[in-house]
């Protein structure tokens, strides 16, 4: 089986075979022929089974009729993060090398005057983000009413990360008359209804049962303690002892998590770099790239590189945090055992997890063997921290000083009563020695400025 009976075009064929691709995967060899007819397609495959491709290689055979308008993309790809548009332009400068395709890319961290730049030239595909698209098009720079074909990726994650009432408000923009291509790896309940609501007797390809893992990983499951310390001294020696560790991708929940283990492994000695949310988009994208060449051996991320990126030859996947999401877990060791490599898929459970760690097992419908955990030494990593040799400044708490003890022979002194302390001075002095004020008829004290005579004129 090869690409050749497909339908793909010469120069897409040439494409393929010079990137080094002989034979299609599953999810290929079913949803390309159904693309180019011009069918809706409902593809649902696990992560790592070649959906990019099977997508953009029928677009590039149907873009080389026609020709883009100033501001009128006429195919529009939806990507849930910066990285995989980002991935996904890629791949349409590699497949497309012989084609004079304009490729524009609307992402978050990028000005948007490079980017309007693009869009008045003419587009042929344009690949965004939900967000950073319809900020466009509120500024009216972006027309959609030439979208001829439209691509929502990794529609899973879009639930996740809120993006589908973006996705109902997009589906809207675009003609009615638009060609569909929904590609998901699960499929819940709201992902469903939007299937039936925007496409239009869509092909269903489905070639992995929905949250399924690949039989190429290798799954564990380490017993650790919530304390981090002990935690990040088991993902160490883990890493340590790992057999055949080339890389590894070490996946936690929050972004607070990923900047201090990062900031921990980088004091233990570890080559490790940080991917999370909140860096600037060339921190993120810098990043990513020194993993893949392998100048780098860890990358500490949250669940923004567990969807679609491609990095195919990952060996380790460490789970610092049991994810939330069942779901997530799936995408997470998806990152391994990738076109057919052997992986290694460690997940660090703490007595807490318990209920998580069963609904995973529940999800892919098998249990996940427990392995023993590494023996570890818990050293304090908080660098120590010398006292100040100044006094501190003025306004800062301190301390009062100890009081010492008076001896036992020191006689008591007794406190003055606040009436004897207020004659003594000369001011109470004084009011005490003036004569007691005159008082009014009801017996209420008088002022002494009332009792001023009144001068007369004469």
């Amino acid at each position: 089986m090869s690409f050749s009976h497909l339908g793909l075009s010469d120069k897409v064929l040439s494409a393929v075979a010079a990137a080094g691709y002989t034979t299609p995967t599953p999810i290929q060899d079913q949803a390309i022929p159904h693309v180019l007819a011009g069918n809706d397609v409902l593809g649902i495959a696990q992560t790592g089974t070649g959906k990019t491709a099977a997508f953009t290689l029928p677009m590039l055979t149907k873009l080389e009729k026609g020709r883009a308008r100033a501001r009128m993309p006429r195919t529009l790809i939806l990507e849930p993060t910066r990285e995989l548009a980002a991935q996904v332009e890629e791949s349409f400068v590699k497949y497309g090398a012989k084609q004079k395709l304009n490729v524009a890319l609307l992402i978050g961290g990028v000005s948007f005057d490079d980017q309007d730049s693009k869009l008045v030239r003419g587009v042929d595909v344009l690949i965004a983000t939900p967000g950073r698209l319809l900020d466009h098009f509120e500024r009216g720079r972006l027309l959609l009413n030439g979208v001829e074909l439209m691509v929502i990726d990794e529609a899973d994650r879009m639930l996740d990360m809120g993006f589908i009432p973006d996705i109902e408000r997009i589906c809207k923009l675009v003609p009615f008359t638009r060609q569909t291509l929904f590609f998901t790896a699960t499929m819940p309940p709201e992902i469903r209804r939007i299937t039936e609501q925007f496409l239009h007797n869509p092909i269903k390809v489905e070639v992995a049962r929905p949250a399924s893992t690949l039989a190429t990983t290798t799954q564990h499951l380490v017993k650790t303690g919530r304390e981090g310390h002990e935690k990040r001294a088991t993902l160490r020696e883990l890493i340590r002892s790992a057999e055949g560790l080339k890389n590894g991708i070490i996946f936690c929940n929050r972004k607070s998590e990923v900047a201090s283990l990062h900031r921990s492994l980088v004091r233990h000695g570890f080559s490790v770099v940080a991917l999370h949310g909140d860096m600037d988009q060339p921190a993120r994208m810098a990043a990513l790239e020194r993993f893949r060449r392998n100048e780098v051996t860890l990358l500490v991320a949250s669940d923004v590189a567990a969807r679609g990126l491609d990095i195919p030859d990952v060996s380790h996947v460490y789970n610092f945090d049991v994810p939330h999401h069942a779901d997530d877990y799936v995408h997470r060791i998806g990152r391994t055992g990738r076109a057919g490599r052997s992986g290694v898929a460690i997940t660090l459970a703490a007595s807490a997890d318990t209920k998580s760690v069963a609904a995973i097992e529940k999800l892919i419908g098998q249990s996940i063997p427990w392995m023993a955990a590494p023996a570890i030494t818990v050293v304090d990593e908080k660098p120590a921290v010398e006292r100040p040799r100044h006094r501190p400044a003025r306004g800062h708490d301190r301390r009062p000083a100890p009081q010492a003890k008076r001896p036992a022979s020191a006689p008591s002194q007794v406190a003055k009563p606040k009436a004897a302390a207020r004659a003594e001075t000369p001011r109470t002095a004084a009011r005490a020695a003036e004569a007691p004020r005159t008082r009014d008829s009801e017996g209420f004290a008088l002022p002494a400025f009332l009792l001023r005579p009144v001068p007369v004129k004469a």
